[in-house]
Formats: structure tokens, C-alpha cells, sequence
């Protein structure tokens, strides 16, 4: 089991996938899980592995996508009664068998990955400082060749985007200095790519955007690109310019709401969830499959117990 577990991550890790870790530290009996069980956690919700039964998984998973939506770890807690502790997340055990389960989650995000379109001295300078900080590179302009950027993890000698993924969590820079500015920017502002710089002076960025405007790239859409691109320190050569540039692009990884943090479209703690009147988990509205009306209220559970039990006697639980 070790070996699949190991295998799977591997296998996310090298199509460049967020998937979150959850590991049980810590048991007390009686409970299913033990010391040593693990899952992997994807950003849609599914789960891979073994973590504990019916009422740990649906808080791992939940925890789990906060964690890929912030990019902090987390130990949580899941216990009948367990008094407030730092640095640990509670959770009521609301399984009947009891027990108590400590979690660690911590989310794998694919190392940042920085996109240069163009072969120009800033972005050969941005190429190398990139990969001396262990980031992925990529280089896509016409005539690009590994003697020019000999240590890029992907040189695309045109400026077709549709042989390289480009997410959310990507970092294009447009360095093409002058060499099929438009088409490179255009290229660039169409893909999914959430951070999008431009090597170039305010007055030739006004023309082209104008250019891109009759193009029919949207307002909000140009709002977001950086031009000139980096931070302002001033920076004179190519190699400055490239500091400024990978510079800014830390700061943005590094942000609260930084580029880097995995997609997770909606996150499980965003659902409509209800609390299951007879034992108290909550349940997420969307997939449950026990529901009962009462009064006018929709009232749903965890399983067909809790709802045998609550139909019995609706009007005891109906608070």
C-alpha cells in the first residue's frame, strides 16, 4: 500500500497537479483509523486512500481543499470532547462508535511555473535566475534553442501555446523586444495564465493594448496585465530587469491570494452544508442521499439511521 501511495504522488507530481496529504498521527479507541493511514485529497474533493470511516472523511476532505486554497498546513482533531488546544483544528466526533482521530494535512503544489515568451537578454536573464531558485521554465518564441537557454525545463521554438500547459498558476512574461509583440501578448492574455508581465515602456504598451482592444480582448482582462513588468527598484540592465520581474513574481506567490495557491473552484467550505439533527455532522446539501421534510424545513442525514430515528419522532428533533 506504501508503494501505490508513493507511486500515486509521484505520478500528480509529475503532470504538475495540487493534491493535499492527510496522515493519522494520533488514535484513541475506538475508532477505524490508526496511526500511519493516509490519503491523498485531489481539488475536486475525491480521495484516494484510507483516513477513517464515514465521519472523518468528509472533514479531511474539507480541510484539505482549504488547505490547497491557502497553501498552509493544518492538524486537526476529531474527538466526542476535546478542549481547545493552539494550533490544532477541532472537530466533534459524530460518528456513534466515539473515538478520537488526529490528522495532519498538508497541501503538494507544483513548484512555480515561470513561462517566458520571447528570447530577448531579460528574458535569457529571467530564464537562468528562474531555474537558480528551482522554479519550472518555459521559453516559447521562434528561433528559441537550448544553446540560448541550455537549462530551461521546455524550449518551444514558436509561440503556439497549445503543446504547453499553461493554468491559473502560471507566470507569463512577454520579453519579445519588438519580435511579434502583438501576437505573443495577445497569445498570452487568452490563456488561462492569472499573472501575465510585459517587457516594455508605458507608451509602446498603450499602442499595443489598443491593438489588443480591436482585437477583442476584453477591458478587465487588459486591467490585469503588468507593464511594465516588475517591481520599481529603478532596475537598468537585463539583468536587473530580471530581478525585478522574478522578484515581483514572489511577491505574488507569496501573497495571501498569490497565483501559486491551487484552483480549487469551490471549495468544500463554500458548499451549502446542513447539520445532521441527530448527530450532528454536517452534511453536504448537493449529495446527500437521505433527506426528510418536516413542517415546511428539509432536513438531511448522514445515513438511513439518522433518518429512521428522526422520522419516528420529527417533531423531538425539528429545533
Amino acid at each position: 500500500m506504501f508503494d501505490q501511495f508513493l507511486s500515486k504522488a509521484g505520478e500528480l507530481l509529475a503532470n504538475h497537479e495540487s493534491f493535499a496529504i492527510a496522515v493519522v498521527v494520533r488514535y484513541q479507541a475506538p475508532i477505524s483509523g490508526k496511526p500511519g493511514n493516509k490519503a491523498i485529497i485531489l481539488p475536486d474533493g475525491k480521495i484516494w486512500g484510507w483516513i477513517g470511516g464515514g465521519c472523518a472523511q468528509p472533514v479531511v476532505v474539507k480541510e484539505a481543499l482549504k488547505a490547497l486554497a491557502d497553501g498552509q498546513p493544518r492538524l486537526i482533531r476529531i474527538s466526542p470532547s476535546s478542549p481547545p488546544e493552539q494550533g490544532i483544528v477541532n472537530y466533534a466526533m459524530t460518528c456513534h462508535s466515539g473515538g478520537t482521530l488526529d490528522i495532519y494535512i498538508e497541501p503538494v503544489l507544483p513548484r512555480p511555473h515561470i513561462l517566458i515568451l520571447g528570447r530577448s537578454p531579460v528574458a535569457v536573464a529571467l530564464a537562468k535566475l528562474g531555474k537558480a531558485i528551482n522554479y519550472t521554465v518555459s521559453v516559447a518564441a521562434p528561433e528559441a534553442d537550448r544553446e540560448r537557454f541550455p537549462d530551461c525545463d521546455l524550449v518551444h521554438a514558436d509561440l503556439d501555446l497549445s503543446q504547453i500547459k499553461v493554468t491559473p498558476q502560471t507566470f507569463v512574461v512577454v520579453s519579445t523586444q519588438g519580435q511579434r509583440d502583438e501576437e505573443a501578448l495577445e497569445k498570452a492574455l487568452c490563456s488561462d495564465a492569472s499573472y501575465v508581465a510585459f517587457v516594455a515602456s508605458k507608451a509602446k504598451t498603450g499602442k499595443i493594448i489598443e491593438y489588443l482592444q480591436e482585437r477583442g480582448i476584453t477591458t478587465p482582462r487588459l486591467a490585469q496585465l503588468k507593464a511594465p513588468a516588475g517591481l520599481g527598484i529603478h532596475a537598468a540592465s537585463p539583468e536587473e530587469i530580471a530581478v525585478s520581474i522574478l522578484a515581483e513574481i514572489i511577491q505574488e506567490n507569496r501573497s495571501p491570494k498569490g497565483t501559486q495557491k491551487s484552483e480549487v473552484k469551490l471549495p468544500m467550505a463554500e458548499r451549502e452544508e446542513a447539520k445532521d439533527p441527530i448527530c450532528g455532522m454536517l452534511v453536504e446539501v448537493s449529495k446527500a442521499k437521505h433527506k426528510s421534510e418536516f413542517r415546511g424545513s428539509a432536513f438531511y442525514f448522514c445515513c438511513a439511521g439518522c433518518k429512521q430515528k428522526f422520522d419516528k419522532q420529527p417533531e423531538q428533533y425539528a429545533l
